[in-house]
């Protein structure tokens, strides 16, 4: 199992250990446990232009997730990417009242699931059960971990 990670934002530090082993464990707990996974943490202007080009959406978004596997023929241990708009999680904790730990393992969780399969936008019946999946998983990281660091 294979968990690479770029931080590409100076306002915080991440925890690059802790991040890994949480992300493992949520493999695990998908049964993805030999799964290769690429973490980005992105400024606005980088998510804005992700999002942009794969999406056709010019707007930031809080994450997005590029599964490989659906792009290719048999099988492959590389799930995909998650890349993370730190400024969008920054001001999603900030609403929520919550810690920016638990919006970055929210929206981690969000797009792991993505790239397993999970799909909020195919129905009112897939968006219930990514929801409670992400709920199940959530609530196996406790204490809450820290993941990053406010520079």
């Amino acid at each position: 199992m294979s968990v690479s990670i770029q931080c590409r934002v100076n306002s915080v530090s991440v925890r690059q250990g802790t991040l890994r082993r949480v992300t493992r464990r949520l493999l695990r707990l998908l049964d993805e446990a030999e799964a290769e996974v690429c973490i980005g943490l992105v400024g606005d202007t980088r998510m804005r232009r992700l999002n942009r080009t794969y999406r056709n959406q010019d707007r930031t978004t809080d994450v997005l997730a590029f599964a490989y596997r659906e792009a290719q023929t048999g099988a492959s241990p590389l799930l995909g990417d998650v890349v993370i708009s730190v400024p969008a999680a920054r001001r999603q904790a900030k609403a929520r009242s919550h810690s920016l730990d638990e919006e970055v393992l929210r929206l981690l969780i969000h797009g792991v699931l993505h790239l397993v399969g999970y799909d909020h936008e195919r129905s009112q019946w897939q968006a219930r059960r990514m929801r409670r999946k992400e709920t199940e998983c959530f609530e196996t990281f406790t204490p809450l971990p820290s993941l990053v660091v406010e520079a």
